[in-house]
């Protein structure tokens, strides 16, 4: 039986494409401090003058500061939200006091704030989804301070963003700008909300770009982070990152604290990967996302030795998948990707992003790098489903090809409603599952008395049931028929 992967023999991590931590907590050690005093210097008995120069250099960049602050604060915007929530009751609660509150608790309002910045003049707002997710209601607050309410257009965990609608005339929209221009050591503003303080304008300069730190949908989503010493608190996140021109090229989101206010460690989701979500949801309500079929890691000088690329820069092709875009249009295990449509790829990070945020049917034109030669190869990007993530997951057992159940899988093999279970996908003649009766089409739903929801977790318990030279008991679902296999 032919592998569904084709994969470079090295281990690889595949990278493949809620609430939001915003006070994550570092242990620092603490430093005494001590107390300066100020003391007058004077030069030859005179007091030294202001040097003009640095005077009107300083003055230049406080001008600058004040007409973005000017320019931008029309287009954000103060989010607050509330929802309803049931607060369990307290267990050893008295059944007179049970009995009257019933057994869903006792209803709760939380409320919540948030910033945004209006990016069309016809009132869509972009924000974090973590600012509004979950909202039974929602009010905007504009600098002018008219308060409306806006509605939820749609929402996008894997990249923490969110797009919402307000009905009114006369709205400025801010201008979208390059985050792939910004440059490090950039000097950048922050508004928004911070501790409900609306309007708040703070200073300083992109510390770092492409920053990863596995906050967003539970460390699976997609990031790509500016990082930036402007100070960012919470009631910040949703609000704009700007450059100097006043242009918007992040959406403050994060920050690294050990107190859970600032400590000069933010975080904002650059405009590039922002505005393909914002278009995608304005147009669809959903985001319908663009799928390579590779897994793929950053070039690294450990890779670069042991694989003798001849590049330094780029996303190394680990494998591929049989049959999807990256197979059709040629790429190979050990391929380095050195641009997408003609824009640098800095690693695999920016490559599943960039693939990520296109549309599905979207040809992607990609640079490579194999062995010192440059090929451009098309790749037209199918949609990203539950069905695709699922093969990356895929693996061989026991000479059985097996998917975690996804709803286009159980759709597929006639088993609507199944959540959990492994699908058989291909069996190997001569093979154990062969011997054991498996066929194609089976779920197994539970081993050893274990219900299963990974193919690793299978591995594992024939490991151990190996160790201890045990018979593995399968529970399988055939069409509409539930059997016990056995594993010898």
């Amino acid at each position: 039986m032919q592998g569904l992967w084709k994969t470079v023999s090295f281990a690889l991590s595949a990278m493949i494409v809620g609430a939001l931590v915003t006070g994550m907590v570092m242990s620092l050690p603490r430093t005494a401090q001590n107390d300066a005093t100020a003391q007058d210097t004077t030069i030859g008995g005179r007091t030294p003058t202001v040097n003009q120069r640095n005077l009107s250099e300083a003055e230049g960049l406080s001008s600058a500061f004040r007409n973005v602050a000017e320019a931008i604060r029309p287009s954000v915007v103060s989010i607050s939200t509330s929802k309803m929530l049931q607060r369990r009751l307290p267990p050893g609660l008295a059944p007179f006091y049970r009995d009257f509150l019933g057994d869903q608790g006792v209803p709760e309002e939380e409320t919540g704030m948030g910033s945004g910045v209006i990016v069309r003049p016809d009132g869509y707002i972009l924000t974090n989804n973590h600012v509004v997710e979950d909202a039974d209601e929602l009010k905007v607050e504009l600098s002018d301070g008219r308060v409306v309410d806006g509605t939820i257009v749609g929402t996008d965990p894997e990249t923490d963003l969110a797009v919402v609608k307000i009905d009114l005339p006369g709205l400025r929209a801010a201008p979208m700008g390059n985050s792939d221009e910004t440059r490090v050591g950039d000097w950048v503003l922050a508004i928004g909300s911070p501790f409900g303080l609306d309007q708040t304008v703070t200073a300083g300069i992109i510390s770092g770009k492409h920053r990863q730190q596995r906050i967003i949908a539970d460390g699976n989503g997609l990031e790509d982070f500016l990082q930036t010493d402007a100070a960012i608190n919470p009631g910040n996140s949703g609000g704009p990152l700007v450059n100097l021109r006043g242009e918007l090229i992040g959406i403050n989101t994060a920050i690294l604290s050990r107190s859970g206010a600032s400590a000069g460690i933010g975080f904002a989701i650059p405009v590039g990967l922002a505005e393909p979500v914002l278009e995608s949801i304005i147009e669809t309500g959903e985001v319908r996302r663009g799928f390579l079929g590779a897994q793929v890691v950053d070039v690294t000088p450990i890779t670069v030795e042991n694989f003798d690329l001849k590049v330094n820069v780029g996303a190394l092709i680990g494998g591929v998948l049989e049959g999807q875009p990256a197979d059709r249009a040629g790429l190979q295990p050990g391929d380095v990707v050195t641009k997408m449509d003609g824009r640098p790829c800095a690693g695999g990070t920016q490559l599943v992003n960039y693939v990520a945020t296109r549309r599905p049917g979207t040809p992607i034109q990609l640079e490579v790098n194999r062995g010192g030669q440059t090929l451009q190869l098309r790749v037209d990007l199918q949609e990203r489903t539950d069905a695709a993530m699922a093969l990356f997951k895929a693996g061989e057992v026991f000479g059985a090809r097996l998917v975690p159940v996804t709803p286009e899988i159980a759709e597929r093999y006639g088993y609507e409603g199944l959540s959990r279970g492994l699908v058989v996908t291909a069996v190997q003649k001569g093979s154990v599952a062969e011997k054991a009766e498996l066929q194609v089409g089976d779920v197994i739903l539970s081993a050893a008395g274990l219900r299963l929801d990974s193919v690793d977790q299978l591995r594992t318990i024939i490991s151990e049931a190996q160790r201890r030279s045990q018979i593995i008991r399968l529970i399988v679902q055939r069409d509409n028929i539930t059997m016990l296999l056995e594993l010898r």
